[in-house]
């Protein structure tokens, strides 16, 4: 019976993790405000501490919430309203990690495709970029153009490993990207502009075989692209 109790509790914690941040995203508990008690929360959602815990602990992880000693658990940050509509909640966790693994990692692409890229690369950079602003002037995702023009910076530094990584990961890069376009097509004008201005750095960067700066410039927009998923703008 202990063996087959034990894969419920994680879906349960895992509902109960959907159930706060829903809350959290309709503005029951605001940015700044205190969650109810543990003793609270489990009554409400009708589940064990244990259970509960484990909800609130994923959400700490995702930033969600942060806990001050003595004084309980508060909310810290929301997702962008419209998230629930684009991918299921449940969801938010993988893409925050894959975004927290990419800014790590995609600076590194851009750093070496600067020094190595071809004119031929070059030219194919400019044009995939080209590509996403008119997906964008259309009104569509332009989730596949975004992919490629990450797939170039990474084939353009010329290593093997990070051409590999990126291929490993495209569709899990890709449903993060699906979510971060989708939620910029539903923001003001200013949040594309936004987004086309970062690929215009990184593209002059790259153009000018500056490794410091295609670097810096890929670390702010996937640091940007992460932020816009929390603070809509």
């Amino acid at each position: 019976m202990a063996d087959e109790s034990r894969p419920r509790e994680p879906n349960l914690a895992d509902s109960v993790y959907d159930r706060l941040m829903q809350e959290i995203i309709d503005g029951r508990f605001a940015i700044g405000a205190r969650l109810p008690a543990e003793q609270s929360l489990s009554a409400d959602y009708k589940v064990s501490r244990p259970v509960l815990r484990e909800a609130l602990a994923r959400l700490r992880k995702d930033g969600i919430i942060a806990t001050r000693q003595g004084s309980g658990n508060y909310v810290s940050r929301r997702p962008d309203r419209s998230v629930g509509k684009i991918v299921p909640l449940s969801s938010l966790s993988d893409i925050q990690r894959c975004y927290e693994f990419r800014i790590d990692f995609e600076p590194l692409c851009a750093k070496w495709a600067a020094i190595r890229r071809t004119d031929e690369q070059l030219l194919q950079l400019e044009r995939a970029i080209a590509r996403f602003n008119d997906t964008f002037r259309q009104h569509e995702t332009g989730t596949d153009a975004d992919l490629e023009i990450h797939m170039i910076i990474a084939r353009s530094s010329a290593n093997q490993f990070h051409i590999a990584a990126m291929e490993t990961m495209a569709s899990q890069i890709a449903f993060g990207m699906h979510l971060s376009r989708s939620l910029t097509l539903r923001a003001t004008t200013q949040r594309y502009v936004i987004v086309e201005a970062e690929h215009h750095r990184i593209f002059q960067a790259i153009a000018a075989k500056d490794s410091e700066a295609a670097q810096q410039a890929m670390h702010d927009h996937l640091t940007g692209a992460l932020e816009r998923m929390y603070s809509g703008s």
